[in-house]
């Protein structure tokens, strides 16, 4: 059955739900409950890690959110890069991570084979910063710092000075608290009503970081795979409502992917699209 199809039939059926909303322990509530509804998980030292159930429009009918907070502090950041040897193209995925990753997950957006925009690896500039007014750039220090650069903070080379680890990606979500214009009014270049499997980057204002990856989860997550999930602006509301500060979504779709590795097993959302780019959190 065509995608549409599956749609049609979920939102005929009356499982469409007009707004975004939580399972929490008492039933569905609002999105603000959303934080208060978690359970963490210590999967690793400085890494937690929860789930939750959540219902929007349409093929969002229900939809699983993976949540994971790491410490800076207490993980190191790095990237990781992997393509073909023929045809140069992108071969990154999750089943590619270090041993000793404890977190891995898809970062930035590409263009054919490539990262999109400014890529620092091992302290090394690999590709100059691309523009785009709903670009921002994340940057890591051995130390543990997180920067989030906006493109005219970019442009300045000696606010790229000392990073181990970077890249930019797009569309911003939330910036010092504040969701972009464009994700809150139609026609400035963002489209609104577009649903898909999400993934994004945050950051709190006591200074986790945030990964949050969003899985169909009708039939019990069996059709986990499509590439069904949330508006831009409903997952700008999930980054807030998570306490992020500073928010940007990374490739999603069929690209979308995340492993937490625990004490004694290996937990895998794989995406069907292997990528220029992974985001790994190893131990310090």
């Amino acid at each position: 059955m065509p995608l549409s199809g599956l749609v049609w039939l979920l939102t005929a059926a009356g499982w469409g739900n007009p707004s975004l909303s939580v399972w929490t322990r008492v039933g569905w509530a609002e999105l603000p409950a959303l934080a208060g509804s978690l359970v963490w998980r210590e999967s690793a030292a400085g890494v937690a890690w929860s789930e939750a159930r959540l219902a929007a429009s349409g093929e969002a009918w229900r939809t699983r959110l993976i949540i994971v907070r790491l410490d800076p502090a207490r993980v190191h950041f790095r990237l990781d890069t992997a393509t073909q040897s023929r045809g140069a193209r992108a071969d990154w995925s999750v089943d590619r991570a270090p041993r000793e990753a404890l977190v891995a997950v898809n970062a930035g957006q590409f263009s054919s084979s490539l990262p999109w925009g400014w890529t620092v690896l091992g302290g090394r500039e690999y590709r100059a910063p691309g523009r785009g007014p709903l670009s921002v750039a994340v940057a890591f220090d051995s130390t543990g710092m997180v920067r989030w650069l906006t493109p005219g903070q970019l442009a300045d080379p000696a606010t790229r000075r000392g990073v181990a680890a970077g890249f930019q990606s797009y569309p911003l979500l939330l910036l010092e608290g504040e969701v972009p214009a464009a994700l809150r009014e139609a026609g400035r270049g963002v489209d609104l009503a577009h649903r898909d499997a999400r993934v994004a980057l945050g950051q709190t204002t006591d200074g986790a970081v945030l990964v949050a990856l969003t899985r169909f989860d009708g039939a019990g997550g069996a059709f986990d795979f499509l590439p069904f999930g949330l508006t831009v602006p409903e997952m700008a509301e999930v980054m807030a409502a998570l306490g992020a500060r500073n928010a940007v979504l990374l490739d999603g779709g069929v690209s979308g992917q995340l492993l937490i590795r625990e004490e004694r097993r290996i937990v895998r959302w794989r995406g069907l699209r292997k990528v220029p780019l992974g985001l790994v959190a190893m131990p310090r």
